[in-house]
């Protein structure tokens, strides 16, 4: 585990993030609390911390929503996030020529990673928005 110690609650916790979503804090104790008997909560936030620096867990933080976890990394995706209900859903990384994507003044840094947050209305708010 890219050098890591073995242990039941890093095994558990990624267990969770690779059957995919973008999950809370909360959510991922909920549900390491229901396959081992006791858990903290920071517990879980050292596990997160420690497989995010592993490059085996990601770290996002929408605008306005808490931190979330995902087990997906090393792809270049995106997110699209849902303005109202906070929806978030995958979107791949632009291929090609992207301008906004290529920076014209990297100031010396060695850049190796973009991160995009798309806006807008998932289908399900966006239809109640034209029945209201």
């Amino acid at each position: 585990m890219r050098g890591l110690r073995v242990t039941k609650p890093r095994l558990t916790v990624l267990d969770i993030l690779s059957r995919g979503g973008h999950l809370e804090v909360e959510e991922v104790t909920r549900q390491v609390r229901a396959h081992l008997d006791s858990v903290s909560t920071q517990a879980i936030y050292d596990v997160l911390g420690v497989l995010t620096r592993a490059g085996l867990a990601r770290r996002i933080e929408p605008a306005g929503s808490p931190a979330l976890y995902e087990a997906r990394v090393n792809d270049n995706h995106h997110h699209i996030v849902c303005r109202a209900c906070g929806a978030i859903v995958d979107v791949e990384g632009a291929i090609g020529e992207s301008p906004c994507l290529d920076p014209p003044h990297t100031h010396g840094y060695d850049i190796d990673e973009t991160e995009v947050t798309f806006w807008g209305l998932c289908p399900g708010c966006r239809e109640l928005a034209v029945n209201d």
